[in-house]
């Protein structure tokens, strides 16, 4: 899924906005939907797995390359907004904005869950921007 941010440094490819996250940058990043499925760890890109969830995104590639990655059980959400497929317990992902309105009370509490052990183990470095 390449939205024609790729550009050509001394070494790689990188994005724009891979870049500046991995710039050390102590602000935390607004991504778009679009800006986050660069970060999926596919398409030969040597960047980090981004996921995003409850807003916030995550930088999994340290800890979590074998669940996220290529080949993992869960790359579907590399690069995306995995929140309603952790709340629901489904791998169904969309590329569309989703509020989350909808969710039971259940399912906002295992997305809180999922939110708790995500803060715990992975890095967050940025959040999910609204369209």
């Amino acid at each position: 899924m390449d939205k024609g941010c790729e550009f050509i440094t001394a070494n790689s490819i990188y994005t724009k906005v891979q870049l500046s996250a991995m710039s050390g940058d102590s602000s935390l990043k607004q991504f778009t939907l679009d800006e986050l499925c660069c970060f999926d760890g596919k398409s030969g890109r040597p960047a980090p797995i981004y996921v995003a969830l409850n807003g916030n995104v995550f930088d999994v590639t340290e800890k979590g390359i074998h669940f996220y990655g290529p080949g993992g059980p869960y790359e579907a959400f590399a690069g995306r907004d995995a929140s309603r497929c952790l709340a629901t317990m489904t791998m169904t992902t969309s590329e569309a904005y989703d509020d989350l309105s909808d969710l039971s009370p259940e399912q906002r509490q295992s997305l809180e869950r999922w939110e708790v052990q995500f803060k715990d183990k992975y890095p967050m470095v940025g959040v999910l921007k609204k369209p």
